[in-house]
């Protein structure tokens, strides 16, 4: 079965919203945006390499999607996820030629998502996307958190764990970047 991996940039309390951009999401009045850049290093990418290299499905929601689709769409030779089949779950789209090679999944999103666990292929990544992120954590379909851990506290903003969600994790790998960020990489710990 595939493995569905979460691959975010969060703050040590649990902040994910708009980590690239000012303008990137400013849902609820989100000033921070952008609180990445000062801590780029180059084993970010490396680490990036390494996710995508055993990958070839990248799951999302609608807004994340919608970003990277901008982004990406209109140069993809610079496409990250250039040859990767794309998955954007949204009620509200009503179609996804905005980013090729996307699929919609519109109903029935956790079974559907089960489904695409099932089928032949690579791992699926997925990042931003912190409502859909809640849905599948709350239904332990997460098989994997590769998250840059960045040293500081935002205080506000959307967070990667649902209230109320109890998830055990164990640690597989960690690595400290000269900028203070912590690459760590977990597992759920199911007792």
């Amino acid at each position: 079965m595939r493995k569905i991996i979460v691959h975010e940039f969060i703050t040590l309390d649990g902040v994910i919203q708009a980590p690239g951009s000012p303008a990137e999401d400013t849902d609820g009045g989100f000033t921070h945006g952008g609180w990445t850049l000062p801590y780029w290093h180059d084993d970010i990418g490396a680490h990036f390499g390494q996710i995508f290299a055993d990958a070839d499905t990248l799951l999302l929601g609608r807004k994340t999607w919608q970003t990277h689709g901008d982004a990406f769409e209109p140069d993809p030779a610079n496409d990250p996820f250039n040859g990767f089949k794309k998955y954007v779950v949204s009620t509200t789209l009503k179609s996804v030629d905005g980013w090729r090679d996307s699929t919609l999944i519109s109903g029935n999103v956790i079974e559907e998502i089960r489904k695409l666990k099932s089928q032949p292929g690579k791992n699926i990544i997925m990042d931003g996307s912190s409502v859909l992120m809640h849905a599948l954590i709350k239904n332990d379909l997460v098989d994997e958190y590769a998250l840059h851990v960045y040293p500081l506290v935002l205080g506000t903003g959307k967070r990667l764990f649902p209230d109320g969600k109890r998830v055990n994790l164990k640690l597989i790998e960690s690595s400290t970047l000269p900028t203070g960020v912590v690459y760590q990489r977990f597992q759920p710990d199911v007792k």
